[in-house]
Order: C-alpha cells, then structure tokens, then sequence
C-alpha cells in the first residue's frame, strides 16, 4: 500500500451532530435564541470596530399571520466568501483575530451556535449585507447536510437576518410569549436593544442597565428582592479587576437547607451563562446568591457552565475574599448588624472561622452553642464557665449532661463545627481554657452512697447485676434525684452493641459478615480491666431506685431492675435490639401479672 495516498475529508453526519447537540451539549432547545443572540450581540462588535454602526436587535416570533420566525441585527454582515467559508463548515467560527486566536470580546468561541437552530426547524434561511461593501447574500441551509448559496434581495440592509419555520413540535419555543420569556432571561442586560414585535402592532424592548453593575441602591435591593424573593439582609460589592468581573452579592434573609450550596447567576459580557453557577465562590458562602458579569471567565462548549481553569480558581478566590472582609468590616464598624447576620447564618459562619484565624477573632463572640442551660453566647459562656466544659457527641451530652451538678454548664459538642469551635476557643482567647468531658470519668466521680447504706448498695448491685446478665450495675449518689439511671458504655461497647442489634436484625450472611469485621478489628483483652464494659449506673438518691433496693428477692425485683435498664436506654436514645424488647415485654408481663395478684409487692419500705 502507497503512503502518499491522498487525504480524505471526513463525513459529516448532519443530523448526528444535532442529535448530539440537543442531547449532550445543550439542555435543550430553548437555547436557540441564545445562540442566535450571541451572534448578533458578536456581529454588532464587529461593524462598531469597522464603521462605528449598528446596535440593535430585533425579533418577529411567529403569529396567526404569519409562519416565520425572524431575528434580525444592524451587525457587520457577512460577504459571499464567508457565507461560503463560515456557515457550510461544521465548527469554523467568525470570532477569532489575524492570528486564528480566540477572540476574548466576542460570546461564541465554538462556531456551532448556528447549528442549534436545527433542534426547532428543518431549514434556515440567512440573508447578509457586509458592512465592509459587497452585494447581498443568501445562504439557506437544511438538516440533510446541503446548503445553497445565492444572491438576497437587492434591497437587504446591512446586517444580517435568520428566518425560521418551526416543526410541528416547535411552534410554542417561536411563539411571541416564549420569544419574550427567552429573550428576557437570555438578553435582558445587553448593551444593545433587543425589541420583540407583538402579535397587535408596535414592539416591546427587552434590553435594560443591570442593577448588579450600577450604583443606584434603591435598584440594587429592588433587584435583590427579585432575585431572592424576599429583601436581602445585605448587599455585598464584588470585584475581580484579573478577570474583568464585576457583581452583588446578596446576604440572604433566612438560612438555607442544611443540603443547600452556594449558587451564582453568571453573565458572560452581560449575556445570561447560567442561573446557578455552583462553582464561583467558596462551599462556605451557601448563605449568599450573587449575581455577577464577567469578560474574563471561559464558558464550556454548552456555553452553559464555566471552564474550571485558573481563571476561575482566581476569582473564586478573590470573591470569597471580598465576602470576608465585608463581615470583618461589619465587626468592626457595626456590632449590631452582625449580630443580625449571626442569627441568621451562624453554621456559615461558624464553618468560615475555621480555616481564617483573623476573622475568627472578631467573629467567634457572638457565635452560640447550645448547653444544658440553654444557648449561649460564647463571650457570655465564657464569662460564666471555667475551663469551658463541653462534650464531644450528643450522646455524651445527654449522659454527662443528667449527672452533672447544679448550676454547672456543658457544652454540645455533637452539633455542626461546635467541638471545633469549642476547641480553639484558647487560640482566639487567650485566657480561656476548655476541658473535654468524658462520660465514665464523670461516673466515677460521683460519690458512692452514704456508708451507712454501703452494705445494701452492695447488694442491690449484686441482686441488679443477676438480673441483667451482662450489663455491669454500679450505684452513685447523683445530685438531681429526679433522674433514676444512666446506661453508659466506652465507644469499644457501643459499637459491639451495635454490631449485636444489627446481626439480630439481620440474616446469618450480614451475621457473618459483622463476625469477620470484628475479629479483624478486635485488640486483646488479656486483662480484666481492659475488658469493654457496659454500665447501668443507678441514682442511689432516686426514690424508686431507694424501693427496689428496699424490695425482696424475686420477680419483682428482677422485672424492675429490667425496666429501668430498658427506660435508661431509652433516656440515652439508644436503640433497642430483639433482646432488649424481649426483655421489656417481659419484666412488663410480670409486672402486670404481680400486680393483678397484690396490691402493690414493692411497698416495703426502709426498716
């Protein structure tokens, strides 16, 4: 075989490509307008740069009278030679420089726009006068991949016109309604006019000055509350001169979904890119929706998204930047107004002073965590509570929580950032010192019971122990009474327990399973003390703990110690396995049986 034969030109399948289109690049049809916009908007820029002309655009959707769509522009035009070169070449685009670089002051960078036509009609019609001077041209194209090229009306202005005849399933995308709505959302904000003609006369102009780029306040908020639905807590300015990016953003007025990210309408020299851009500030600013126009930022093929390049990653930077130092101003210059921000979007801001050392030092005050006395304000629980005392989950909490003395304060640690807020309280303030509480450490430093009822404490465990099987009973004086027990274990037991209750629940498969887990991860337990043990610690001081101490050995007794491991359970919100259920209906059917034969079998008291 010859290796000089000569080159071959692929074949184009024209209507893979608009399947293609329609299917993976763009979200749908509706982006036709854009597309049609874009080009118009990119041929206005070009006539300016030749003859200082043109600016407008203007739009005649279909009507009961008429059955064609037109979109026409006072741009540069296009010769014979482009119409030839440009738009019978799949991909060649008009926007690039003497070098066949992109051009950065046009939209479209990908040539295809015009293809999108495709998705809502069989055939496109486009008549041309350059502004540069030659006679007028007509190119019509259609979807089997052929084109004609042919001379337009001799009385065709400069400029360019597409016309349109839509399918049977896209009337509704051409009629005037749609247009509107399209060339609203699309176009609203170009700097050029964009009129739609109405079904009864006249027209109706689309185009207007963004509020997001002007000064005018009053037009800021009013946008704001447009845009949020609501009126905006605050107005942030943002700048990023690198990327020639300009925008507001705006401090919502209630808290988003715990699941919400941040969100950013995006323009593209004012032309509508994307509603939702989740990618132009940082995951921590969900508590903002900001609106910005940008001439330096790289939109994807779809024109739907940003290219994640170092553009952008500098003006994700930068934004985040200016929403910093916004709050660190309000610090500084209005208390009062942060502390409105605070209430609103404390998670944010909490999640922000993690990872900024300086901000965190104005910032952390007037954070809140929540205690066993309510929630307070770290500059006022610091000023009650030395060391600051806080638990490291809400279980810990609960537990630590119920033995803990009276006018004492401990801090939820379980919730979102509050134990790593809690945590570097001593870096930000100095004086503050902070103490993590574990919950067996807490037990064992409650008093045992008075020595005089020592013997019987003893016994009542021994009596409680037999009565439970496993589950180890230990008696403390608790200083609140009205707490009768507290199960506790050590995270070794509570994860064994968890594994008990799911291979009850479970099959002999997932039993297996959790059997292999756990003897890979076993550690030795030569030792006794080293053994993992669950508690059932029981308040000496409690009156129903004091009868059942009281109580004789038998049924009674038994049915309720079970209860009240089972109700300690419960007050921990541990959940219940088959055994302990089992265990519930049972001690409750001897209870009830006890009860149906005597008055009342715990009614010996104290001797």
């Amino acid at each position: 075989m010859s290796s000089h034969a000569p080159a071959q030109h692929f074949q184009v399948d024209l209507r893979g490509v608009i399947d293609l289109l329609s299917r993976h690049i763009y979200s749908g049809p509706r982006v036709f307008l854009r597309e049609l916009l874009q080009n118009a908007v990119d041929a206005i820029a070009a006539r300016r740069e030749v003859d200082g002309g043109g600016g407008r655009v203007r739009i005649t959707p279909i009507s009961a009278s008429s059955d064609e769509f037109v979109l026409r522009d006072d741009g540069v035009g296009l010769t014979l030679d482009d119409v030839a070169d440009l738009l019978g070449t799949v991909g060649r685009s008009s926007k690039r420089d003497v070098f066949d670089l992109p051009r950065s002051d046009f939209l479209g960078q990908f040539g295809i726009g015009m293809l999108s036509c495709f998705m809502v009609c069989d055939d496109i019609v486009i008549r041309s006068r350059s502004a540069r001077g030659s006679a007028p041209v007509q190119w019509r194209g259609r979807t089997d991949g052929t084109f004609e090229v042919g001379a337009a009306p001799d009385d065709t202005p400069v400029g360019t016109s597409v016309h349109l005849r839509p399918r049977g399933d896209s009337r509704a995308l051409l009629s005037t309604a749609t247009v509107i709505e399209l060339a609203e959302t699309f176009g609203r904000f170009l700097p050029i006019s964009v009129s739609v003609d109405l079904p009864a006369g006249g027209e109706t102009t689309i185009t207007a000055a963004p509020p997001f780029l002007g000064d005018d306040r009053e037009e800021q908020a009013a946008y704001g509350r447009e845009l949020l639905g609501a009126e905006p807590l605050a107005i942030i300015p943002l700048a990023v001169p690198a990327t020639q990016t300009r925008g507001l953003a705006f401090v919502l007025p209630f808290a988003p979904a715990s699941t919400a990210r941040q969100s950013t309408r995006v323009y593209l020299q004012r032309m509508l890119l994307t509603e939702r851009a989740e990618d132009l500030l940082p995951d921590w600013a969900f508590f903002v929706r900001a609106v910005v126009d940008s001439a330096g930022l790289h939109p994807t093929a779809s024109r739907e998204a940003l290219v994640a390049d170092d553009a952008l990653e500098q003006t994700r930077t930068e934004l985040g930047d200016a929403i910093r130092r916004w709050i660190l101003d309000l610090a500084l210059s209005d208390p009062l107004r942060l502390a409105q921000v605070v209430s609103v979007h404390e998670v944010a801001l909490k999640s922000l002073v993690r990872h900024d050392d300086e901000l965190a030092r104005f910032i952390v005050p007037w954070l809140s965590v929540e205690t066993n006395v309510g929630r307070l304000r770290i500059d006022d629980l610091v000023g009650r509570s030395s060391p600051v005392r806080f638990a490291e989950s809400v279980e810990a909490f609960r537990q630590v929580a119920s033995v803990s003395p009276a006018g004492s304060i401990l801090v939820n640690g379980g919730y979102l950032y509050d134990d790593e807020l809690i945590r570097m309280l001593p870096e930000v303030m100095p004086d503050v010192r902070v103490e993590a509480v574990d919950v067996v450490d807490e037990i064992d430093r409650l008093d045992p019971p008075p020595w005089d009822q020592r013997a019987l404490a003893l016994a009542f465990e021994e009596r409680a122990r037999d009565a439970l099987g496993a589950v180890e009973v230990v008696a403390r004086a608790f200083e609140r009474a009205e707490t009768p027990a507290l199960f506790v274990a050590d995270p070794d037991v509570l994860r064994a327990l968890d594994r008990g209750r799911a291979r009850s629940a479970g099959g002999s498969l997932w039993a297996g399973v959790l059997d292999r887990a756990e003897r890979a991860g076993a550690r030795p337990l030569d030792q006794a003390h080293d053994r993992p043990a669950s508690r059932l610690c029981v308040n000496w001081t409690n009156p129903t703990v004091q009868r059942l101490a009281h109580a004789p050995e038998g049924r009674a007794f038994a049915a309720g110690v079970q209860v009240l491991y089972v109700q300690a359970l419960l007050a921990g919100h541990h959940p219940l396995g088959g055994g302990d259920r089992a265990l519930m209906s049972s001690a409750l059917a001897d209870l009830i049986e006890l009860a149906a034969s005597s008055p009342d079998p715990l009614t010996k008291g104290p001797e």
